[in-house]
């Protein structure tokens, strides 16, 4: 099994998003259309660190689940190891869990795996890890069109 290694000219080939919103910077796609892990490095010129908080700066839950929902996206898109750009469109999230803050200086390790595909609508499992501590988890279903 070769892993593929795309890094942030790759993400955007296939993926809408642009700055502020793109929450990838490399991508490692372990299994083909199924299994991959997304890396974030987070710094304090996030945006989003200028109102949540000022004198105390966490990334929002919702943007972790954005996170792994572009890794999904982007994992989900990698066909043999060409990418396919697709209208991936996030439909619901699910037994997500938010365990410790992500601050500035975290490097986000993002796992995502498919768990189940019918017909183009897939649902995936998504893990973000600082380090060994996970710190947030859900799953994520999409459609792509």
């Amino acid at each position: 099994m070769e892993i593929r290694k795309y890094n942030i000219r790759d993400i955007i080939k296939v993926l809408p998003h642009r700055y502020p919103f793109l929450l990838l910077d490399t991508i490692e796609v372990i299994e083909d259309g199924a299994k991959g892990v997304g890396h974030k490095n987070v710094t304090m010129n996030e945006p989003f660190f200028q109102g949540h908080f000022p004198d105390n700066p966490i990334m929002p839950g919702v943007l972790q689940i954005e996170a792994m929902a572009q890794a999904a996206g982007f994992v989900i898109a990698n066909k043999g190891g060409n990418l396919e750009q697709g209208r991936v469109l996030f439909m619901s999230v699910d037994k997500a869990k938010f365990r410790k803050q992500v601050i500035p200086g975290d490097c986000l390790d993002i796992h995502v795996e498919k768990i189940k595909e019918r017909r183009n609508i897939y649902v995936c499992a998504g893990k973000i890890f600082v380090g060994e501590t996970l710190v947030a988890e859900a799953e994520m279903t999409a459609m792509v069109g």
